[in-house]
């Protein structure tokens, strides 16, 4: 068949601009080292998505039901189908799948970070993953119970578990990037996703298999998927899902410890459904069941006469030394219920929201050194038990919503007036674990006491804590006329446990032509402390340069808190501006770019250490027999930031359609200012050192970019993707004069190939970083997680394949 030039040449235009582009933003980066850009990501789908379709129904970021596009929007949402990631894609859960999909996402599996190796967590334009507010059809999903404590990115946050909710129960992800927290309330300061679950008739199934070049890492999938009518036009669907991921390693010969992806095992049921119940009236609910076995290896303690740490060990035992693992089991429950109804032509929207998170920790092949130690003592071998259940803590939320809106017509060119309310209960538990997951049993102290790997939490640490809030808010989107829109928006928000706040935004948008459109906004935000903050305690082992230290993190309002002169947590507060455009110059090729600026105040952040020497809490810290100690606090103010782009580009080659995509993002994220308490003056660097600083600033790429293939012809669809990471800058446990830890940009390769063996069966193989790139080498002895590059960029596992199977009933 003939190929149509025209066609061709305009769709190489195009290419060239998206290429440009993308050479232009990472040329500047070059050029500017000291222009960091932290998490960006602006991609399109693993080898599955079409980025970013334009003709999506989309009510984020507005009010008002039945907004045409995101390219309409006053602010930048972007709008991700997850079909053909479900059926085709290279990753089996929704926070990698988004890490190389979204523009400003980052996610990353983390190693030898404890508990945070088992949840991966989020977050949008290099801020916080609890600065980022997570909805599932709209309605606020609750964090997890976790706080991450180790790890390159999200030190000190809470956040979202995505991977809660299997791939084949979402149709689509929005993403609001920008301030919203005067829509949605607390945490929306970087931004906003909205899961929209999928509810079409029909059943499907997906079978997946993946592993790494290297042999390891095995991914089984099963899903499921069946949607139901019910009653009149109402729709049931259940999803459910299996995963299981194993364990991969890349420690060097000789090193004894396990380096890489932790072992885990989802089973997940979802639900969601929607029944029309009368004239202009809907019963919907949706809900999620995931039960979590978890792995994840924790430092390696050496044998008798080595070197390393010998009195953290039995002979008789682990004569060669050992791996401790720490195996959380996880427990997630999500629930919404509501109803929608139309009165006198306002829609009003009831709803009830529970959410619940929990997870347990059991400690395996290990000891408690100072049991075994007294063993001996009283004449046994030095035996200790080598399994604990080390407790574990849990959090609940339940969030209700009535909201009112309604679109009158006949005001200007169009005026949507919307306001609501909202109510939300929280709880947070800490439970203490087995005992001799903690004693010290034999006196000596020296870091025997505990399980090894994850000491338990004690009684001392065991706490019930919890808290209400409730907020109003006030909604006004004007057409002025057929191409200038405002949008306003203030919320009043009220929390039992530190007082009140009022924040507000303006946001419009002016069409120049029909294919230009300007957008900007301006915002004011804030985000609670989270209860996981304010009284999260625990005593756990940290290695510095590679030896192991003993650590207390003390609850904020605690006694040894208030010893060390740390102030009670309180807000954080932002400034926000957006300004930016959309452009589709030709019906096949649109292109958005938006440049944003976030001022943060008072952002809290886990301390640096605080030791034995401290003139304030030196004597505790002896006392209770650690070497350390860690708070939360409100000590820093930042300033973030940087540009998003994306472009997408369709056309007609011979028999099939070749769609083009990138997605480029760049950020900066700078501390403007440490603010230090009075009582803790001449302590900065224990406040908040060189290296906790360039947690903040570069614990993500500087930049990030996808671009992105698709062609389709006949039974064949195949894609092909080059990703971007940039540079990264993280410190060291030594600091000056030992160099930071940099890591060079790198770039690699995405691609699969799908054959449709029916409209109903299709087939699809391909690879993930095929280029086989790892992170720059680095020394072990300085790195979080004690290897010789921590797990940023691509990750450390290198090149994977994949294959899957799916099938329509």
């Amino acid at each position: 068949m003939a190929v149509d030039r025209e066609r061709v040449a305009k769709h190489v235009v195009a290419t060239m601009v998206i290429a440009a582009s993308l050479s232009v933003g990472t040329a500047a980066l070059a050029e500017d080292s000291d222009t960091p850009t932290t998490p960006a990501t602006t991609e399109t789908g693993a080898p599955e998505d079409k980025p970013i379709e334009l003709d999506v129904m989309t009510v984020l970021g507005s009010r008002r039901y039945g907004r045409s596009s995101e390219v309409d929007t006053p602010v930048p949402v972007d709008v991700i189908p997850m079909v053909k990631a479900a059926e085709q894609g290279s990753t089996f859960d929704l926070a990698q799948t988004l890490q190389y999909t979204a523009p400003s996402f980052t996610s990353g599996r983390q190693t030898g970070a404890d508990n945070a190796d088992s949840v991966d967590s989020a977050a949008l334009r290099g801020l916080g993953s609890d600065q980022t507010l997570v909805l599932v059809n709209g309605k606020r999903l609750h964090s997890t119970a976790l706080v991450n404590l180790f790890g390159a990115r999200n030190r000190g946050n809470t956040g979202t578990d995505l991977n809660t909710i299997p791939l084949l129960a979402i149709d689509q992800v929005e993403i609001l990037r920008d301030g919203a927290a005067a829509q949605y309330g607390s945490d929306a300061i970087a931004g906003v996703m909205n899961i929209n679950l999928k509810r079409s008739k029909g059943c499907e199934a997906v079978a997946g298999y993946g592993q790494y070049s290297r042999g390891d890492g095995e991914n089984y999938l099963a899903s499921g998927y069946c949607g139901f009518a019910v009653g009149n036009d109402g729709v049931v669907a259940l999803t459910a899902e299996y995963l299981d991921r194993g364990r991969s390693n890349r420690a060097e010969a000789g090193n004894p410890r396990t380096i890489g992806d932790t072992s885990v095992k989802n089973g997940t049921l979802y639900v969601n459904g929607d029944i029309p119940v009368g004239d202009g009236a809907h019963l919907y609910f949706d809900g999620g069941v995931q039960n979590r076995d978890a792995s994840s290896a924790a430092f390696a303690r050496g044998g008798i006469g080595s070197d390393d740490i010998p009195s953290r060990n039995s002979e008789a035992m682990y004569p060669n030394g050992f791996v401790p693992y720490i195996d959380p089991y996880i427990q997630d429950r999500h629930f919404t219920g509501g109803m929608w109804w139309m009165w006198n032509d306002w829609r009003v929207d009831a709803s009830q929201t529970l959410g619940y998170n929990k997870l347990v920790d059991t400690i395996r092949n290990t000891l408690n050194a100072s049991i075994a130690n007294l063993d001996l003592e009283n004449g046994g071998a030095g035996i200790s038990p080598s399994v604990f259940n080390a407790g574990g803590f849990s959090f609940a939320q339940q969030t209700t919503n009535l909201d009112f809106t309604r679109f009158y017509a006949d005001w200007l060119s169009g005026v949507n007036v919307a306001f609501g309310s909202e109510f939300r209960h929280e709880d947070y538990e800490i439970f203490a674990g087995n005992a001799g997951s903690y004693i010290d049993a034999d006196g000596a102290g020296g870091g025997n006491a505990g399980s090894q790997g994850f000491p338990g939490f004690q009684p001392a640490d065991a706490t019930i804590k919890s808290r209400n809030s409730w907020a109003g808010y006030g909604d006004i989107e004007i057409n002025w006329t057929d191409r200038f829109l405002t949008d306003q928006a203030v919320r009043y928000e009220h929390y039992s446990d530190f007082g009140s706040t009022v924040i507000g935004k303006v946001a419009g948008s002016y069409r120049v032509s029909d294919g230009f459109l300007m957008r900007g906004s301006v915002s004011s935000g804030f985000r609670a402390p989270s209860l996981q903050q304010r009284y999260f305690s625990s005593t756990f082992t940290d290695f510095i340069s590679g030896e192991p230290v003993d650590v207390v993190l003390a609850p904020n309002g605690g006694t040894i808190a208030r010893a060390a002169g740390i102030p009670d947590l309180k807000e954080e507060k932002s400034r926000s501006a957006t300004l930016g455009f959309t452009w589709e110059p030709w019906e096949n090729l649109s292109l958005t770019l938006d440049g944003y600026h976030i001022d943060i105040d008072d952002r809290i952040v886990l301390t640096g250490y605080f030791g034995t020497d401290d003139p304030s809490i030196g004597t505790i810290l002896q006392q209770l027999g650690v070497g350390q100690a860690q708070f939360f606090v409100n000590s820093v103010d930042t300033r973030t930031q940087g540009i998003d782009l994306t472009a997408r580009h369709t056309t007609s080659i011979g028999d099939g359609e070749l769609t083009s995509f990138l997605a480029f993002n760049n950020s900066t994220t700078r501390v403007k200012r440490v603010n230090t308490p009075a009582s803790l003056v001449g302590r900065e660097d224990s406040l908040l050192g060189e290296r906790d600083r360039l947690f903040i600033e570069g614990g993500a790429p500087r930049s990030k970019a996808t671009l992105g293939f698709d062609y389709a012809t006949g039974n064949w669809d195949s894609s092909l993707k080059v990703i971007y990471f940039g540079q990264m800058t993280l410190g060291t446990f030594s600091g000056p004069p030992v160099p930071n830890q940099h890591y060079s940009d790198k770039t690699s390769l995405d691609a699969s190939l799908t054959y449709s063996f029916s409209e109903k069966t299709k087939l699809t193989i391909g690879g993930a970083n095929l280029l086989d790139k790892f992170p720059t080498r680095q020394n072990a002895d300085e790195t979080d997680n004690g290897f010789r590059y921590e797990a940023v960029q691509f990750g450390l596992n290198g090149a994977a394949y994949f294959v899957r199977l799916a099938h329509k009933f």
